[in-house]
């Protein structure tokens, strides 16, 4: 049996244009463009814009920051994707989609308790069974401190909820009263318990954030998913800032460049959320 062989042709076999032909003839001697007609292009088109509507409608959805609850790990400006995927029912699709349980420590986007229309975005710090206690503003879980590097404290008007949790008495207008009575009713030897199917999420920004210490536990089905891109951010100011001084110096000496690099934090593209 033999095998069958194919000839490359050497340059000498290659047939060559003639002398004189400019740049420009020579490219069109050897090959010949071939534009698409416009129902190729619209159809084209419509492939793309089918699957880009199946990716936000199923998969990935994006989300802005708009304050400062996260920082550090979220800023202000930030534009998210959300994977919709990560913690939906696995059902019969569980072998050809990375489903995951909801685990302490990570981001989650969710449909707020109270108005389920609006989204937020803050970290579980507690999941079904969990004990929880705030003692001199540090976070216990199940009797032990935990370990959070993400955690800023950042100054603001005193609130004894900041460093005591779960409190014996009401202290705060603004934590919700239907959750004042609940809390209370889910709490044993000084720690409140997480019930199942229910989360206890805190935001990482610890001192400016309305989260489940104000307004109570995060059912799971309203869990929507896990940001896991920051694909773009604006660079906007948070009132957690440092404010700068206003002076009557002119902006002449603002080129188009720095204009760029000014509106634009261009590090954080493509940042990944942990």
């Amino acid at each position: 049996m033999t095998e069958s062989v194919q000839t490359v042709p050497t340059p000498s076999d290659t047939k060559e244009p003639p002398r004189g032909t400019s740049a420009l003839e020579k490219v069109h001697f050897g090959a010949h463009l071939i534009f698409p007609t416009f129902l190729e292009a619209g159809a084209s088109l419509l492939r793309i814009t089918v699957v880009a509507l199946f990716i936000l409608t199923f998969l990935a959805q994006p989300f802005r920051i708009p304050s400062e609850s996260m920082e550090r790990t979220l800023l202000v400006g930030d534009f998210l994707l959300v994977n919709k995927v990560m913690y939906a029912p696995s059902g019969s699709w569980r072998h050809l989609l990375p489903y995951q349980k909801i685990r302490r420590g990570d981001v989650v986007v969710f449909h707020f308790p109270l108005d389920p229309a609006q989204p937020l975005v803050k970290r579980v710090v507690g999941v079904p069974g969990d004990r929880i206690r705030i003692q001199g503003g540090k976070l216990y879980i199940n009797g032990n401190p935990l370990d959070e590097p993400y955690v800023v404290y950042e100054g603001s008007y005193a609130d004894p909820i900041h460093d005591q949790f779960p409190l014996s008495f009401y202290s705060d207008p603004g934590i919700d009263t239907r959750w004042w009575v609940e809390m209370r009713q889910r709490v044993m030897q000084g720690e409140l318990v997480v019930p199942a199917d229910e989360y206890f999420v805190m935001g990482d920004n610890r001192n400016h954030s309305r989260d489940s210490r104000y307004w109570g536990f995060v059912p799971r089905k309203n869990m929507m998913g896990h940001p896991f891109l920051v694909y773009f951010s604006l660079k906007e100011p948070s009132t957690t800032d440092d404010q700068v001084q206003a002076d009557d110096r002119l902006g002449h000496d603002k080129n188009l460049l720095d204009a760029v690099q000014g509106f634009a934090r261009w590090n954080r593209m493509f940042h990944v959320v942990r």
